[in-house]
């Protein structure tokens, strides 16, 4: 097996590790962590199986590009998770506002994977964007009371932020 190959299987091994022991201690803190994973509340868990095992075959391959669509997968089961545990589905008005968030976060562990510089930057402004979305748009649609009656400055500073990166770089 050579060096590169040897290194992917490390790192699959790591997130493997990683993701077993988040698993493990949310059952440890969360008291109903049993109710929540053995009743009919569990079938959005499988989609973040597939999230993940799109990440295990992306990383196998050699394609660390599917940690975009594998975290939008697992991001969006657990939100379904969530709102299937807590009977919450009308929060999906504000919370669809995390999945570019997700993808950011796919772009992020991409670019880590492969050391690429611009994948990590565009998905930090993703992120950003995507909680910034979701402050607002939880503020107004979700009574999460964030900002309470500010949130339109949020956008405001959102635009002027956007405005001042497109300016300098057609300076």
């Amino acid at each position: 097996m050579d060096t590169s190959r040897r290194s992917v299987s490390r790192l699959a091994g790591a997130l493997l590790l990683i993701f077993a022991g988040i698993v493990l201690s949310v059952a440890q803190f969360i008291p109903e962590w049993e109710r929540l994973i053995s009743g009919g509340e569990r079938w959005p868990l499988g989609i973040v199986g597939v999230g993940f095992l799109l990440l295990m075959i992306g990383l196998v391959s050699g394609a660390p590009g599917m940690a975009v669509p594998a975290c939008i997968v697992s991001g969006i089961g657990g939100l379904l998770w969530w709102q299937n545990v807590r009977g919450q589905w009308h929060t999906w008005a504000y919370l669809w506002t995390l999945v570019p968030g997700f993808a950011g976060v796919g772009l992020l562990l991409s670019g880590l994977l492969q050391w690429r510089r611009d994948e990590l930057k565009a998905g930090a402004w993703l992120v950003f964007i995507s909680l910034v979305l979701f402050a607002v748009f939880g503020s107004m649609l979700g009574r999460i009371g964030l900002f309470g009656p500010y949130w339109p400055a949020l956008l405001i500073a959102l635009g002027v932020v956007l405005l001042v990166r497109a300016l300098a770089r057609r300076w």
